[in-house]
């Protein structure tokens, strides 16, 4: 399929398709004798997983790093955890250390969260914000 098509089958655009392939996430695809890059079933289900592992917070160089263990990764797996033995063991260093950046960014947002509590006071109820309508 062309890379509108393939575009829309990931649920992504032609844009990140290029993006994947220039970044090493996407194997560059076949061309047609014009030039036109055509893509296999298996190019979209890779461009789901990618997008899968950026929704959960990775980064595409952390995706790069383990671009050899996308085969082995498929969207169901992603979603219910049930990954093939071995995948999530070689790809622990990178979740592990994005985890820990995520734990600091919360860490960082919470603390923003009750500076900004105690400066203006006790924070409203939320149900008390709807009891007044009618």
């Amino acid at each position: 399929m062309r890379i509108g098509d393939a575009a829309a089958a990931a649920g992504t655009t032609p844009r990140a398709l290029r993006l994947y392939e220039q970044r090493g996430l996407l194997p560059p695809p076949v061309r047609t004798p014009t030039g036109q890059r055509i893509y296999s079933p298996e190019d979209v289900v890779r461009v789901r997983v990618v997008r899968e592992l950026l929704a959960l917070g990775l980064t595409i160089e952390d995706v790069r790093a383990r671009v050899d263990r996308l085969p082995l990764l498929d969207e169901e797996a992603l979603r219910t955890g049930q990954v093939q033995e071995g995948v999530c063991a070689q790809a622990s260093p990178v979740v592990s250390r994005r985890i820990a950046v995520l734990d600091e960014e919360i860490a960082r947002l919470t603390h923003l969260r009750d500076e900004l509590t105690a400066r203006s006071g006790p924070r409203p109820d939320p149900k008390g914000l709807t009891a007044g309508r009618g």
